[in-house]
This record gives C-alpha cells, structure tokens and sequence, in this order.
C-alpha cells in the first residue's frame, strides 16, 4: 500500500462507520433524537411562516388588490366626482379605481330567523363588473349582478345559510342573490350594479376609491399614501380608510402567533444539537484514540479517519433529519388549516423547499461540528495515538478537590460524587450545558403556558359574575327546529334579579353592530348598563369609560383606524351617528379585537336594534350556586330567559399552542436527559478502574449510586441556577413578540408569572433533569463487579 492512499480493501471505511455505529448505539439514538427535535421545530416555524402568507400573497397579487380603500362622504363632502378621480395623480399613488357609489345596510335574510337575530352593517359597493384596474374580485359562486334587484355577497362574511338563489332584504328593497365572490383586500361585503345604490339610501351614496401604492410595504408606507391622497383632495369629507396590511394581519393572526416561540425552540434544539453532538463525537475520539491510531497504521489518513467519524455522526442525524421534518409537517397540518378555511381553498402544505432546506442545513451544521474533533484527534501520529489511549486524564485535580471536600463533614461517597466534576471541568462544563438548556426550555415552558392562561381567562371583557343570564331560550328539537320563544323583556329579569336573595350585584351587556367608516361590515358594539361595569378588567393603556360619550377599545381597533387613544370616533346606523371619545385600550381577543364598549346611554341616539340582553350576576357571600340557579330559573324560563353557571373561555388556537409548547419542552428536556447520560457514561467507562479500587476498599453499590449521582445533582444545581433566569428572560421578550404577530398587545402583568418561589422551584428544576439522565450509568456503575473493573484499561 502507498502512502497517503488509504487502504485498498474495498469497503473498508464503511465497516469502519458500521463497526463504530455498532459500539455507540445510546450516543447514536442520541444524535438522531437531537437532530429530529430541532428539524421538526424549524419546520414547523419556517412552514407556518410561509404557508401563513403565502395564501392572501397570492390571491392580493392575483386580483391586483388595492393598497389602501379609501371612503369618501357623499354630496356632503362638497367633493366632486372629478375630484376624487384626479386624486390618482397624487404623490405616491401607482394607479387608483373608483369612485364607486357606496351605502351601507343591513341585510335580512327574508326567512324565519333566531329571536333578537340582528345582522350586522354591511358596505355595498355598486360595481358594473367584477373586474377593473385594481381589485379583480373572484367569483366563487354563480354571476355577477346585471341589473337593479340583484346582489353578489362577499364570500367571508356571507350570513349563514345563504346561497345563489336566496332572497334577502336591505332597508325595504328586497335582492336576489346571484353570486358569491372574494376581495382578497375585504373592499365590500356585496355588490349591486351602481344605480341600486342610491335606493339603498336616504341620505345619498358616499364614494369609495381603491389605491395602489408605489411604496407599501410597511404601515408608515401606507400612512404617507393616505396622508398624500387627503392633500391631494382639498375640501373631501374622507371618512375613513383602510390599509390592506390590517386585512393580511387578520388573515395572518393564528398562524402568526405560533412563529416566535416556534422559532425560539428550533434555535434551542440546534444548540442542543451541535453541543450533544459535538460531544459524542469527541468523547468517541478520546475514546477511540487507540483505535484512531490502529486506523493510520493499516494505511487510513487523517481525511479519511476523520470523515469516518464524520459519517458516524450524520448516519443517525440524517434519520433524525427526515423524521423530523415528517414530525414538523405533521403538526403544521392543524394549524394550517385554519388559513386554508380563510380562503376556502384545500390544506396549506408546509413548502417543498422548506422540507428540503431546513434538514440540508441541519445536517450541514452536524458535518461541521463532528469534522473539527475527529480532524483533531486524526492528526495525532499513529505511534503516539496507539501508546496513549484512553488515557485517565484530571488525576491530580480530583485528588486536590477530594483532599480539599474531605475536611467536610460529609459521607465519604458524597465527597467522591462532588470531587467528580472538578476532576473533569470540560466535560462537567458540557453537562452543565446541556442541562442549563433543559432548565431553560422548562422556564419558559412554565411562563408561555401562565401567560397563555392568563391571556385565555382575561381575554373576554364582557365576562363578568359566577351566573349568566341569557334572555332568550335556545330552540327544543334540535337543528332546524323554530323559533318559538321570543327574547324576555330585560327589564323584567332585571326586577327579578334585584329581588332574588342571593343576588349582590348584576351587569347588563348587550351587542349590536355599527358602522365605522373605514371598517368594511361595520364593527361589534357592547353597550354596558348596571353595576361594576369594567371592573377588573385589564387595560393595556388608558382607563375604562366613567362618563357619558365615552368608550373602550382594542388595539386592533386603533390600528385598523389609525386613531389612538385620546381621539374621536363616530358610529352611525342608518343615518343616525354619535361620537365617542376613546379613553381606553382594554385587552380583548374576541370578534378579532375589533368591538367598542361604552354605556348604553352614550348610544342611545343610534337606536341600534341589539341583540338580546345578557346579565352577569355576582352573588353574595355564603349562597349556594346550585340552588340560586334552581330557584331563579324557576321564575326566569316562564318569562323567557335561562341562568346558567358562567364558563371558563376556551381557544382552540390557545389550546394548541399549550399542546406545542408542552410537547416541545419535553423533546427538549428528554435530549437534556440523554446528553447527560452520554457524558456519565463517558466518564463511567473513563473511570472504572478507579471504581474497582473504591469497590475492594469496601463501597457499597448503593454508596456508589450516591457517588455518581451526587456530581450530577451538583452540575445540575448550577446549570439551573444559570438556566432558569435565561428562560425567564426569554419568555420576556417572546411574548410581546407573540403578541406583536397576532395583532394585540399583551399587558405587562400578563407577561410577569415569575414571581413568588417559582424562580427557586425553576433554578431547581437542573438537579432532576441531570439525576434522571445519570440513573442508568449510575446503576451500571453499581452493578460492575470489583474483579472485572480492576482488570480494565
């Protein structure tokens, strides 16, 4: 053989990589579940980030959406048609469409409806064709209107039951349906041809404009559009705008909200990857250091010994590779889901590329963090590599830390199990790592899973009281059964509640929907009477409404109409308006963050048809619930109205976010786990001489089970201790970005459940992360015989 050839039997590398395989079979179950865990969290982040815009992208693109929907006032606003159509020429503006007549209404379905059912206002848009320079709407469903009577519904807020051929009622004028179809930027919730328009009305059509942008990819952009657009239309009654980006971020919001703490995981198992990884392969080399020699002297040169170690590494990992994006593939499928019924189209798969980039990187960090210490190791000459071994390395460390512990008065085992990790600093230092990094997923697991609870219980305002009263019964029969009953008189539940013993205090909410120019469809209103109206609510900024005129909001409100706190806003319903002053943002998850809140009184003008009332009822101290309910709804149901226990809110997105987090943190504690196990194994087999001498100067098994777990509990207590503060310090920064993505902010109290003894029982949780890992060696350690240790090398 010649030099630097390598040898010549065929296969020989390959039965080198198998034969190593074979030997290290917990340090290669080891390297694939690492790879497997943090493939699959990647995956799944990097999917749901793709496959969560690529859906509105691609239909915005498709029917070339508009940028910014602009409504302008009717004869009112003192602007003329001519006007509105030259503010295309504004600074700013790419190309516009428009003006279209616009109204708003509400569309009754003409059939028997629920009691106390109100649909909610509805922008119509007079329209001769569904295509146009900007915002081509999709037909989905039948044709497009051709003549006054007729109307094409916008297929996300198509009412329920309402199909091609149905007949519903807008003021007095009674419309056909024709067609369902899609905006992909929300411009209306229905269609009529233009001259419908006015018929719709009392006091005249208002105008809509659609813009393109030249620049739009951020908030600001858009801003400096509609500001360029207001300069450029001296004297308009703009009464509202809207900005596609509010109409993605709706669409996005489930899906968003999943991505940062995905992509914190994923970061967490790459590191645990390249540190348990490269510990193996390191251990296997100092391990294999005779045998790394014995290779150089058959003719193997260091290349090729190192990509023998190299391949021992990226077999396992490229299994766990491809597990792991089957694994991340598999929980995007759920999630995913709910952008597919966004847009009604078939399941939102997690990207081709996605599945092939993110294992190919992964695999490419392996490479590289195997190749470096079998490199090392590789260009030892053979002679030396064959005369060193295994080696025993640390001797006169650990005598000087035994010598030193020893004046301690502690059990002779307990010194020896302290005095182990100082012997080894590097190879403790590497335990210490992988569970400081078990700890931390464990600390931020315990704080997304509190803030997630918290977020779950205070995200309904209108939640209130031990009892709920609802004043209309639900239809007997089942589905499809009629609507008998008619919605009991507030004001009666009402005396009834006041005079009911039990009853200390009650809240009547009840919802409508009104119209804000700028919003399509209007918005949800709850208007407030009774007492304790706020009370314990959580507020982000601001305070709740105390006096009349004024109103709460969500911050998804103030985004979606660029008003702050501080600002006016006017809700009108069919002609009729009132002004409210936003005093308040209040944390709010429900009807998309997008409700106002006020006193009934600060409405009243509107004579809004509401739908039936609800009251939450808090009791007195000491009243049996059960009974209360027996006895109220006894006098309740004959007037038409049921009390019932209030429910705990539930999120299924919520929900499956706990189950992620909860799953994940567990993949990452049990890697935790087996990378201390790799590491006590090491050192168990590095010492076994060493315990064959304590066996035959009289250790028990059980002293030696207390020996070897007493230096990990030690590691563990440490890493802990360095762990835990850094997933608090995650958790913080994670969540507002949770928030951030799904369009709320989450308060500071909501974020802040590190408090009390958890930050103790956190930094703690180290020492069972590192017991649970040591318990196997330590028995096999036990269980060693004396005579058979003291003849190991």
């Amino acid at each position: 053989m010649r030099p630097g050839r390598g040898p010549r039997q065929p296969g020989g590398l390959g039965r080198v990589v198998r034969a190593g395989l074979g030997r290290r079979r917990l340090q290669t179950a080891v390297m694939a579940l690492t790879t497997l865990i943090s493939v699959a969290a990647a995956v799944l982040a990097l999917g749901l980030l793709v496959s969560s815009r690529g859906p509105f992208d691609r239909a915005f693109e498709g029917q070339h959406g508009a940028h910014l929907t602009v409504r302008f006032a009717g004869s009112a606003g003192g602007t003329g048609q001519g006007q509105l159509a030259d503010s295309a020429r504004a600074a700013a503006v790419a190309d516009a469409a428009g003006p279209y007549p616009l109204a708003s209404a509400r569309l009754w379905p003409v059939r028997e409806t629920p009691p106390g059912y109100t649909p909610p206002p509805s922008t119509l848009v007079g329209r001769v064709s569904p295509d146009g320079p900007l915002d081509r709407v999709a037909l989905v469903d039948g044709r497009w209107a051709a003549a006054p009577g007729e109307i094409v519904l916008e297929r996300a807020t198509l009412p329920p039951g309402i199909l091609p051929g149905a007949r519903v009622r807008a003021e007095q004028v009674e419309l056909t349906v024709v067609g369902i179809a899609s905006s992909a930027g929300r411009s209306a919730d229905a269609w009529v041809v233009p001259e419908q328009v006015a018929g719709l009305t009392t006091a005249g059509p208002d105008a809509q404009m659609l813009y393109r942008l030249t620049s739009s990819g951020t908030a600001e952009d858009v801003r400096a559009g509609q500001e360029a657009i207001t300069a450029a239309v001296p004297g308009a009654a703009l009464t509202g705008a809207r900005s596609y980006l509010d109409v993605r971020q709706v669409a996005q919001q489930n899906t968003a909200a999943f991505i940062p703490f995905l992509t914190v995981f994923a970061l967490l198992g790459l590191a645990m990857s390249v540190l348990v990884i490269g510990t193996v392969v390191s251990g296997a080399v100092v391990a294999g250091t005779r045998r790394i020699g014995i290779l150089k002297s058959l003719g193997f040169t260091p290349l090729q010994v190192g990509r023998a170690y190299v391949a021992q590494a990226l077999l396992p990992a490229s299994a766990g590779a491809l597990l792991g994006a089957l694994l991340g593939n598999a929980l995007a499928v759920p999630v995913t889901a709910q952008v597919a019924q966004v847009y009604g189209t078939a399941a939102v798969l997690v990207p081709v590329w996605v599945d092939v980039v993110v294992p190919a990187a992964a695999l490419a960090v392996v490479a590289a963090t195997a190749f470096v210490p079998a490199l090392r190791a590789a260009r030892l000459p053979a002679a030396l590599a064959i005369g060193r071994g295994a080696g025993v390395t640390g001797a006169r460390r650990g005598l000087r830390a035994r010598h030193a512990l020893g004046r301690l008065p502690l059990p002779r085992s307990v010194v020896l199990g302290l005095a182990g990790p100082l012997a080894r600093p590097a190879r403790s230092a590497t335990t210490a790592s992988a569970v400081a990094f078990g700890a931390l997923a464990v600390t931020l697991a315990v704080g997304l899973g509190g803030t997630l609870v918290a977020v779950q219980t205070e995200g309904d305002p209108d939640r209130s009281g031990t009892v709920t009263v609802r004043t209309v019964l639900p239809p007997e029969g089942g589905p499809g059964a009629s609507f008998a009953a008619r919605p009991a008189g507030p004001a009666a539940v009402a005396r009834v509640l006041e005079g009911h013993a039990g009853t200390r205090s009650f809240l009547r909410t009840a919802r409508t929907e009104v119209d804000v120019a700028g919003l399509t469809g209007g918005a949800p209103l709850v208007a407030y009477e009774g007492q304790g109206a706020g009370a314990g609510t959580t507020m982000t900024s601001g305070r709740w409404f105390a006096a009349q005129g004024e109103a709460v909001v969500a911050g998804r409100f103030l985004r979606a109409t660029g008003l702050r706190v501080g600002d006016g806003v006017v809700v009108s319903e069919q002609g009729r308006s009132a002004r409210l002053t936003i005093v308040g943002e209040v944390f709010d998850l429900g009807d998309d963050g997008m409700t106002l809140r006020t006193a009934r009184e600060s409405v009243a003008a509107l004579e809004s048809p509401y739908l039936p009332a609800v009251f939450g009822v808090e009791l007195t101290t000491g009243t049996d619930r059960d009974r209360y309910l027996a006895e109220l709804n006894g006098i309740l149901e004959p007037l038409g109205a049921q009390a019932s226990a209030t429910e705990s809110p539930s999120s299924s997105v919520l929900t499956a976010m706990r189950g992620l987090i909860a799953m994940l943190t567990l993949m990452l504690v049990a890697v935790a786990g087996l990378g201390v196990l790799n590491t006590v194994v090491l050192d168990t087999r590095d010492r076994v001489r060493d315990q064959g001498v304590l066996k035959a100067l009289g250790m028990t098994p059980r002293q030696t089970v207390v020996r070897v777990l007493t230096g990990v509990a030690a590691i563990g207590l440490v890493a802990g201790a360095v762990g835990a503060p850094l997933g608090a310090a995650v958790h913080r920064a994670v969540m507002p970005a949770m928030g951030r993505a799904a369009g709320f902010t989450i308060p500071q109290a909501f974020i802040d459940v590190h408090g009390g003894v958890l930050p103790v029982l956190m930094a703690l949780a180290g020492v069972p992360i590192a017991v649970a890992g040591a318990l196997a060696p330590a028995f096999w350690a036990a269980r060693t015989r004396t005579a058979r240790a003291l003849r190991a090398e």
